[in-house]
């Protein structure tokens, strides 16, 4: 059995939850913040036994597609100390981050 632990944007989350709730996958869903953006995302816990890994992992695949956002980024005015003005910049967002472990025990009361 593994444990996939899967960060999403927000933007994605309930999409790949319900595709996953559909194909039969229990799935826990946490909100978090991520640290570049500091912009909410989700973190998804999902529980699957070996034969079913693939077909979860080709769900997160699917549903949660990289993209560019426009974001701001501070740079310093020229000739000035400490003062900043925040100016756009293009970033990829989207995707999923994943981690898998492997699961020595599972129990459910």
């Amino acid at each position: 059995m593994k444990l996939i632990i899967a960060i999403v944007q927000d933007e994605d989350a309930s999409r790949l939850v319900s595709s996953l709730m559909n194909d039969g996958y229990g799935v826990t869903k946490l909100a978090t913040t991520g640290g570049f953006l500091r912009a909410g995302n989700t973190t998804l816990l999902i529980g699957v036994d070996d034969d079913r890994f693939q077909g979860a992992m080709s769900i997160i695949e699917k549903v949660c597609k990289s993209r560019k956002q426009i974001a701001t980024s501070p740079s310093p005015v020229a000739g000035t100390a400490s003062v900043y003005v925040p100016y756009p910049i293009e970033v990829m967002v989207g995707g999923a981050t994943v981690f898998v472990l492997e699961v020595e025990q599972f129990i459910k009361l």
